[in-house]
């Protein structure tokens, strides 16, 4: 009898989802992954953000990475907007700026984990990766370590494996390390950060506007780490 395609899988220790955006943080831990000896399945999401480079980079750090697969689901966070990223009518800011910056997306981690949630099912894999920062990060409040403890323990309260005795893990390497010491672990790794994209809002080329926090945080990043800063500037 054929079984359905979509069946889940036995759980397997060596299996984890990977949330990629294709920029530097993502990017370093699918290479710790690796390192550890996972077999690397990278999700990204075509939400309505106004960088969709980020998604080209993502496709093609994935692949020249060798994960076992790249997965893109879509989705239209742009619909409810509340957020620069989304909403082509708010500014991207430019300086730095006071309390939860206008960046940061709704409720974005929780419906990303929540979709790479069910894809762990689906594969088996126990184990969830996200590179989320509380050092040097732009002060949203689903990247703290608060926000992943919590919805690890709703994954394993409301899915068939973790009822079933099969607990999925919600890792997050990179959550006490600076921009810096990031980088320096990805380049003992081998990491190729040209292929990244980091900028809030990069032109479709990739090219990285320089001012935007998300580009301060990097450039300042490859400074500390005392390596040349590959990425590519408009103004370059």
């Amino acid at each position: 009898m054929v079984r359905r395609a979509r069946a889940l899988m036995v759980a397997t220790e060596n299996k984890a989802v990977i949330l990629v955006s294709g920029g530097l943080d993502s990017t370093t831990v699918v290479a710790m992954a690796q390192a550890a000896g996972y077999d690397c399945y990278t999700l990204s999401f075509d939400y309505g953000q106004r960088h969709r480079s980020e998604l080209v980079a993502a496709e093609h750090v994935s692949r020249a990475m060798g994960v076992r697969e790249h997965k893109v689901v879509h989705l239209n966070l742009d619909s409810i907007g509340g957020s620069a990223l989304t909403d082509e009518a708010i500014a991207v800011p430019e300086q730095a700026t006071e309390g939860i910056p206008i960046t940061y997306v709704p409720a974005r981690n929780t419906v990303f984990l929540s979709i790479a949630l069910g894809w762990a099912e689906v594969l088996g894999a126990q184990s969830i990766h996200i590179g989320v920062n509380a050092v040097d990060y732009s002060g949203y409040p689903d990247c703290r370590p608060e926000f992943i403890s919590a919805f690890e323990t709703l994954a394993n309260l409301a899915t068939k494996a973790g009822v079933e005795g099969q607990p999925l893990r919600v890792e997050t390497p990179l959550m006490r390390m600076g921009k810096g010491e990031i980088i320096e672990v990805g380049i003992g790794l081998g990491v190729d950060y040209s292929l990244t994209v980091s900028c809030y809002q990069a032109t479709s080329e990739g090219l990285a506007c320089g001012v935007c926090d998300s580009c301060r945080l990097r450039r300042q990043g490859f400074i500390d780490a005392g390596v040349a800063d590959p990425t590519r500037y408009i103004a370059n």
